[in-house]
C-alpha cells in the first residue's frame, strides 16, 4: 500500500501549495500569474532531479511509447486550467471550501479513466466515491443560502470547483497514461521523466500566454520568488507524489485517497486565513473525510 502513503504525501504538498497561492494572489499577482509560479518555480528544480535520478542510474533516458505525447500533453493543458479555476474559485468561498468542490475530480477521474485506460472501480470503492460526491453536493450551496434551489446548486463558485475538478480528472487520467508509456520498471524514474517533461512545457507555454494575453504578469511573477520559490517546491513535492501514485494505482484510487487534502485544508483555512465554516459546510466535508477512510478500509 505504498502508494497510499505516497499519495497522503502528495495532497499535504498541495494544500501547502495552494495555500501560498491564494497568498500570492491576494496581492498584485493575477489568477494566471499565481497559477504560473507553480509551474515556473518547479520547472528548474524537477529538471535538476530528473536528469541526476537519470545519470545515477547509469543507464540513460527510457524509451517512450507512441502515446507518451498526446497523454503528456493533454495532461499538462488540463492541469493548468484546473489550477485557474482553483486559484479564481478562492475569491469565490473559503480556502477550505475551494479545496473541497476540486475534490469531484475523485468521481470524475473515475469515468475518464474507464473511458480511456479502460479502468475500472470496484464495488466497495464506487460507494465510497459515491458519498464523497454527496459531501460535494452538500457543499455546492451558496454561502448566503438565498435565491431558491437553483442558485443554492448551480452558482460560480460550485461551477469553478466542478470545473477544476473534471480538468484534474483530465490532468489525472494523461499523466497515468504518460508514465504507463515510459519504459522502465522504476515508478520513480517513470515519474520523474513525464513530470519533467509537462513541467517544462507548462512553464514555457503559460509564460507565453500571460506575455500575450495579461502583460506585465510574468514581471509579477518573477517578483515574488520569494514566495513562489516555496510555491514551486511544494508544487515539485505534490506532483511527484501524484506522479509516483499514478505509476501504481487507478488514477481515481489515488484521488480518492488525496481527498485527505480536505482534512489538511481545514487546518489551514481556520488557524492561517482565520475563517470560519458554516456547519453545512462541516457536514459536506465530513462526508468527503469519510468517503476517503473507506477507501482506505475497503482497497
Amino acid at each position: 500500500m505504498i502508494w497510499v502513503l505516497v499519495s497522503i504525501a502528495a495532497a499535504a504538498f498541495q494544500t501547502l501549495r495552494f495555500m501560498l497561492q491564494k497568498f500570492l494572489s491576494m496581492g498584485a499577482v493575477s489568477s494566471g500569474g499565481a497559477t504560473l509560479s507553480r509551474f515556473l518555480f518547479s520547472a528548474p528544480f524537477v529538471l535538476v532531479l530528473a536528469l541526476g535520478y537519470v545519470g545515477w542510474g547509469g543507464a540513460g533516458l527510457p524509451d517512450l511509447g507512441s502515446m507518451f505525447l498526446p497523454y503528456a500533453l493533454s495532461g499538462a493543458v488540463a492541469q493548468i486550467l484546473a489550477t485557474w479555476c482553483v486559484v479564481a474559485l478562492f475569491a469565490k468561498r473559503n480556502f477550505a471550501v475551494g479545496i473541497t468542490f476540486k475534490k469531484t475530480e475523485v468521481v470524475q477521474t473515475a469515468l475518464v479513466g474507464f473511458v480511456v485506460l479502460g479502468d475500472r472501480v470496484s464495488l466497495e470503492g464506487s460507494v465510497a466515491i459515491l458519498l464523497g460526491l454527496i459531501g460535494v453536493l452538500v457543499l455546492s450551496q451558496a454561502p448566503e443560502g438565498q435565491g431558491g434551489w437553483a442558485r443554492r446548486f448551480f452558482n460560480k463558485g460550485a461551477g469553478l470547483g466542478l470545473l477544476s475538478g473534471a480538468f484534474f480528472a483530465v490532468s489525472a487520467v494523461g499523466y497515468r497514461g504518460a508514465t504507463l508509456q515510459v519504459g522502465s520498471d522504476d515508478p520513480l524514474m517513470r515519474a520523474l521523466v513525464s513530470l519533467a517533461f509537462v513541467t517544462v512545457t507548462q512553464a514555457v507555454g503559460l509564460s507565453l500566454w500571460l506575455v500575450w494575453r495579461e502583460p506585465g504578469q510574468l514581471r509579477k511573477v518573477i517578483g515574488s520568488w520569494r514566495t513562489s520559490v516555496w510555491i514551486g517546491l511544494t508544487g515539485l513535492g505534490g506532483s511527484l507524489g501524484w506522479f509516483t501514485a499514478f505509476t501504481l494505482q487507478n488514477a481515481a484510487y489515488v484521488f480518492a485517497v488525496g481527498q485527505i487534502e480536505v482534512i489538511f485544508s481545514i487546518v489551514a483555512s481556520v488557524l492561517f486565513f482565520r475563517e470560519s465554516l458554516s456547519r453545512r459546510e462541516i457536514a459536506g466535508i465530513a462526508l468527503i473525510s469519510g468517503s476517503v477512510l473507506s477507501l482506505v478500509l475497503f482497497l
